[in-house]
């Protein structure tokens, strides 16, 4: 029979293989981001029920801030492009380039009729409204189940009325949650790394956007602290926010935002493996081939878990003891 370890250890493997393979690598991001954020909460009140509380407003906070940000991006797209798209004429002319469109009426109508006669382009929207509202529902479920873990529902929460006090089942629960448990702290300690990397792409961030002078300065640095929580896609988030009021602005400052924001993305990547390697305790160049190969396995949500699973098989096999040759 095999044992209730050894089953354990399949079943955490099974689940991460899974989140890989059916792409459901974001719903279990949001499990153990909610779940983390739940917990410094709780830390912080000493109440279940308050952290909870405050999780919920936190959450429907960011949804809302989601929805005003995306329709005033909506809202403001016509006034910017026509912020915009002189200056692009401009330069486009300067180099003797002739563009389809003069304002954003015929840019708008370019895309339409561009959309019209490529009919894949149509389906790749219909795939991504399709992709954003199943992304929205998982990302719902994994906040309910994270809540639900935090009040410790368990995977056996009738073991008091079971007829066999000591039964494999109950033996099997204890087991599964201790190695997820030991997999959750891996990823609290790569956060706590992370907010060290935050902090550092926040400074940088707030010199570039009080230097240029960007409007709604203090939002954006209190954005970017907030998206870059969240490694590599929260800084694509902040970054894209950052361009597009920088573009309210001009198209040049547009432009350079964009290429310091990209140095900064770029720069990133050797700061995730110098700061998450010090902190898991692996050396930069293992951290930066789990990066790698986390990324081309599960995309984005790879490169968060990678090193999440580096730490966590280094932890375990800490744990084995070896024979000694002699």
């Amino acid at each position: 029979m095999i044992t209730p370890i050894r089953l354990s250890y399949g079943v955490l493997a099974l689940t991460i293989v899974l989140a890989g393979v059916l792409h459901l690598g974001t719903p279990l991001l949001v499990v153990l981001f909610s779940y983390f954020a739940l917990r410094q909460l709780c830390y912080l009140t000493k109440r279940k029920w308050l952290a909870l509380i405050l999780f919920s407003i936190i959450v429907a906070g960011i949804a809302a801030a989601a929805v005003y940000f995306t329709r005033a991006a909506i809202l403001a797209l016509p006034d910017v492009a026509d912020t915009s798209i002189p200056s692009a004429s401009a330069w486009a002319q300067k180099r003797q380039i002739e563009l389809p469109f003069t304002d954003f009426e015929s840019l708008r109508a370019v895309v339409i009729d561009t959309l019209k006669q490529e009919a894949h382009y149509l389906q790749n929207v219909a795939h991504f409204a399709r992709s954003t509202t199943a992304l929205l529902v998982f990302t719902v479920i994994g906040i309910v189940a994270a809540g639900s873990l935090f009040l410790k529902t368990g995977l056996d929460p009738h073991r008091n009325a079971h007829a066999v006090k000591n039964n494999l089942y109950s033996i099997c629960c204890d087991e599964v949650s201790t190695r997820f448990r030991d997999f959750y702290g891996s990823f609290a300690a790569v956060m706590g790394a992370q907010i060290t990397i935050s902090l550092i792409n926040t400074i940088l961030t707030a010199l570039f956007v009080m230097a240029v002078r960007l409007p709604h300065a203090p939002l954006l640095i209190a954005i970017t602290f907030l998206c870059g929580l969240v490694p590599i896609v929260g800084n694509l988030v902040s970054n894209t926010i950052i361009v597009f009021v920088a573009l309210t602005v001009s198209l040049k400052l547009a432009i350079g935002a964009l290429v310091f924001l990209v140095l900064i993305h770029k720069l990133e990547y050797f700061l995730n493996s110098k700061i998450i390697g010090e902190r898991i305790r692996n050396p930069v160049w293992l951290t930066l081939i789990a990066l790698i190969i986390g990324e081309r396995l599960m995309g984005i949500p790879g490169l968060i878990l990678a090193p999440v699973v580096l730490n966590y098989l280094r932890v375990e096999m800490l744990k084995v003891e070896v024979p000694s040759a002699d």
